[in-house]
């Protein structure tokens, strides 16, 4: 019975496991994806105004 109890008692106060914390947080990631498509999708959209105004007539 004690040995039991103190199996018990020692997986009980065992200290957590250690948590590995390497890199960003996913939601770090998903904000620097969406900053980084929302940067590329301006870049696309102002060229494309750019080229279009540029090849319009009277101007």
């Amino acid at each position: 019975m004690q040995k039991m109890l103190a199996v018990v008692l020692g997986l009980w106060l065992q200290p957590p496991p250690e948590r590995d914390e390497r890199g960003l947080s996913q939601s770090t990631e998903n904000a620097i994806l969406l900053a980084g498509a929302i940067a590329v999708a301006t870049i696309v959209v102002t060229a494309v105004t750019v080229y279009v105004r540029s090849k319009m007539p009277g101007q």
